[in-house]
């Protein structure tokens, strides 16, 4: 019997840090926001405002954490697919944002934040590009990717 490791299972070492790390700043987002900017270099920008969408923002990043390791493998693709859609949108207009700004600070917090979900996002597009191949593939023989 041959064992076929995929360019998925090859990744999920590394889907799993992300979903911690996806925990772990979650939880620091809720619970210490103004921490938070202080890391990303940009402690002046604390306001009321940014703390609740730091937040917001952490609690979406615990619950992506938490469902992909608490998920089974088909759930586990699920919430892949669910982090990779956020991690492009989050990096996409994090580009955006931050380069249209004159303000140092937040150019140097945006930098940092996206670095990080580019590099969550980077894995991802990995992971679905490698699908994609295998999908076609296996249409190539004539099976269906679940057989494959």
């Amino acid at each position: 019997m041959t064992t076929t490791i995929t360019a998925s299972d090859r990744l999920s070492p590394a889907f799993t840090a992300m979903a911690a790390g996806r925990i772990a700043w979650g939880a620091a987002a809720v619970l210490a926001p103004r921490t938070n900017l202080r890391v990303a270099g940009a402690p002046s920008l604390g306001a009321p405002h940014t703390d609740y969408l730091i937040g917001v923002f952490g609690v979406r990043a615990f619950a992506i954490g938490l469902g992909y390791l608490t998920g089974d493998g088909a759930t586990r693709a699920r919430w892949r697919r669910l982090g990779l859609l956020v991690d492009v949108v989050d990096t996409a207009n994090g580009l955006a944002r931050f380069a249209a700004t004159d303000d140092a600070e937040s150019r140097r917090a945006g930098r940092l934040m996206v670095a990080i979900t580019g590099a969550y996002a980077t894995v991802g597009l990995a992971d679905a590009a490698a699908g994609l191949f295998r999908a076609r593939q296996a249409a190539r023989r004539g099976r269906s990717v679940l057989a494959a």
